[in-house]
């Protein structure tokens, strides 16, 4: 019998990773106020909603004052955004490459 890798071990002890919408999000941030409101420390709430402490204080930067409809939205925009932007990135790629072949330089 052979010792077993660090890598054979892996899949039993993985955590999948868990993405939460937006209205989860701020349920949970909601839920969390209400926790902290009642005396229990940052772990502790951290540990009851199966969330990092690291997790909690990025969504509350990210989330803090939204209502889960415009934390939606937010996302909804955000994911927008980026397409736009690669959209834009390949415009200006495809310009620059014309400008090339134009001046006989390929």
């Amino acid at each position: 019998m052979r010792p077993r890798t660090w890598a054979e071990g892996l899949d039993e002890n993985m955590v999948t990773r868990k993405r939460h919408t937006p209205e989860q999000v701020v349920r949970k941030l909601a839920q969390a106020d209400r926790m902290l409101g009642e005396g229990k420390d940052v772990a502790d709430v951290c540990r009851e909603l199966a969330i990092s402490e690291q997790t909690y204080y990025r969504w509350r930067n990210q989330f803090g004052g939204l209502k889960a409809d415009d934390a939606k939205r937010l996302k909804d925009l955000e994911r927008e955004n980026a397409t736009l932007k690669r959209l834009l990135a390949d415009a200006e790629l495809e310009k620059a490459a014309l400008k090339e072949i134009t001046r006989g330089n390929f």
